[in-house]
């Protein structure tokens, strides 16, 4: 038995603990966050669900925005699954695919009529996951990034 709900004020400590394994970032960068979701900043995410088990013990998260553009799609009301993160242990379990049809629900009931996401291009887990359930490829992409430290101003 599985239970997907919004995420609530109770559920902060495990939802911090799942986005610190989803994205590593430095201590407090996750509780700040979260707290701002709490403290009412619904932008991004908009809205966040997670799966818990009978016993309550949180399996996973869903965090959506709404975007008025995203690869792939018409512009508009866009739903965009921002994160997506399942506990090792419950994967390949429904636990992915039952977040994710809440947050199909969601962005339904928000007017958007498509939902759009993306993975890093070497995480083919990510992309299995969600070609699985009924996304579809539509681009790649590889990011490139050059620090600007040590170019001289042209008054030099």
């Amino acid at each position: 038995m599985m239970l997907t709900r919004p995420v609530a004020a109770s559920d902060a400590n495990d939802w911090e603990r799942m986005r610190q394994r989803l994205w590593p970032a430095a201590p407090g960068d996750h509780a700040s966050d979260i707290a701002a979701f709490f403290d009412g900043d619904r932008r991004d995410p908009a809205e966040v669900f997670v799966a818990a088990d009978e016993a309550g013990r949180t399996l996973g998260f869903a965090e959506v925005s709404i975007r008025s553009h995203a690869e792939g799609c018409e512009p508009g009301r866009i739903a965009f699954l921002e994160g997506w993160f399942v506990e090792e242990a419950s994967r390949r379990r429904g636990v992915g695919a039952a977040l994710l049809r809440a947050v199909e629900r969601w962005g339904h009931s928000q007017g958007c009529a498509e939902l759009a996401s993306d993975a890093d291009i070497d995480n083919a887990r990510s992309a299995a996951a969600h070609l699985a359930l009924g996304f579809t490829e539509v681009s790649r992409v590889i990011c490139f990034r050059k620090p600007l430290s040590e170019v001289r101003s042209s008054s030099q």
